[in-house]
């Protein structure tokens, strides 16, 4: 990861040209260092693992047989190679690149790289999570509602439901979103869209904190399953706390515009 950012993403960041950037979607930006990048970390993966499944955004968003096939694969890895491009394409230092591995559908092992803050998370099933090869304390957390940090996307950023404190904008980087959890400068995060790229790798650094990772639903993350607004907090009483006003707050605003 740290190789292909210095080759493909790095020399682009604040030096991309106006035919470096396109949208898959409205809002959905994907650069040159996206894709280059991905084709790199997948070509060492398979070099390491030829057996096993490479899901990776840019080549996999979308392919629904793939997608599915990483829930029984014996063996796979999920690619974000540049989390949060709109923060990449702005010049803002906070992107993340990530790699997920799994087993039968398990995260086992799961890598967060920062490139501009050169910071590297990862955690393994059972043994812990890890920053720059210190293992990461589960942060302290605030008991009361009105105390916890957190944020949203756009349609109910600045409001308090359910008593707890205005809802912060995100990071626009899942990655991102799930260090600062994992650091305890936020205590939860309510994110707009489930792709596993984007939580496979984050979702296992908080369970080995003691987090949680879950639907507003109540129901706990797992990649087989894609039903929208996942809540990812740094602990299972944090999740709970928040998870009703915050439903309550997505259905009473449904109409209005959101942000990927």
């Amino acid at each position: 990861m740290k190789e292909a950012a210095d080759t493909f993403v790095r020399p682009r960041f604040r030096a991309l040209s106006a035919d470096q950037v396109q949208e898959k979607s409205p809002g959905d930006l994907v650069t040159v260092a996206d894709r280059e990048a991905e084709v790199a970390i997948a070509a060492s993966l398979r070099l390491s693992y030829p057996g096993a499944l490479i899901v990776g955004e840019e080549a996999c968003a979308g392919n629904q047989r793939a997608l599915a096939g990483l829930a029984e694969a014996e063996h796979a890895f999920t690619i974000d190679p540049v989390d949060g491009t709109r923060s990449f394409v702005a010049g803002s230092p906070d992107y993340a690149m990530m790699v997920g591995e799994l087993r039968l559908g398990r995260p086992v092992r799961s890598w967060i790289w920062l490139p501009e803050h050169g910071m590297a998370y990862l955690a393994e099933a059972g043994a812990g999570a890890w920053c720059d090869g210190v293992r990461i304390d589960p942060a302290p957390r605030p008991t009361e509602p009105g105390d916890l940090r957190g944020g949203s996307a756009t349609a109910i950023q600045g409001t308090s439901p359910g008593g707890l404190a205005p809802v912060q904008a995100p990071p626009w980087s899942a990655g991102v979103a799930y260090t600062h959890i994992a650091t305890g400068r936020l205590d939860y995060m309510l994110f707009g869209k489930d792709w596993p790229w984007d939580h496979v790798p984050g979702s296992l650094i908080l369970t080995e904190l003691g987090g949680r990772t879950g639907w507003l639903d109540g129901t706990d993350y797992h990649q087989r399953e894609r039903p929208g607004w996942l809540l990812a907090a740094g602990t299972p009483d944090i999740f709970e706390i928040t998870r009703v006003p915050l439903a309550d707050a997505r259905g009473a605003r449904m109409s209005e515009p959101l942000d990927p």
